[in-house]
């Protein structure tokens, strides 16, 4: 079974940081690529990262980029977004979420699975 719990949200003042964990278990994550996204109230789902297994990573969002990092780290099976400067932009739910395939050149937002998530607040 697997099984992808996101920890690490929560409310913060703009300008903090916060560090997002996403555990797996049931499998080992270097078989996988690792995707973070993330949604809004009222938005669309945004995928801000996805991480290969292994070579360069495609980036699809030039909007976070500068201020959020994402990370993985295969033996422990346990990757990291790592996200500072946040801004009243980033409330959201994050999501992390693998798929057996390579990441594609232009952002589908589609793994076959993904944790429940959990809640970015930014006080403005």
């Amino acid at each position: 079974q697997v099984q992808l719990v996101e920890s690490g949200g929560g409310l913060v003042q703009t300008g903090s940081s916060l560090r997002l964990s996403c555990v797996a278990s049931g499998m080992q994550l270097r078989d996988y690529r690792l995707g973070w996204l993330r949604q809004g109230p009222g938005k669309a789902r945004e995928e801000l990262f996805c991480l290969n297994r292994f070579g360069p990573s495609p980036l699809y969002s030039t909007a976070v980029s500068v201020r959020f990092t994402a990370s993985r780290d295969n033996a422990k099976n346990t990757p990291y977004l790592q996200m500072d400067a946040l801004n009243p932009g980033d409330p959201a739910t994050y999501y992390c979420a693998v798929q057996r395939n390579r990441c594609p050149e232009v952002s589908e937002g589609f793994y076959d699975y993904w944790g429940l998530g959990t809640q970015v607040t930014v006080s403005s």
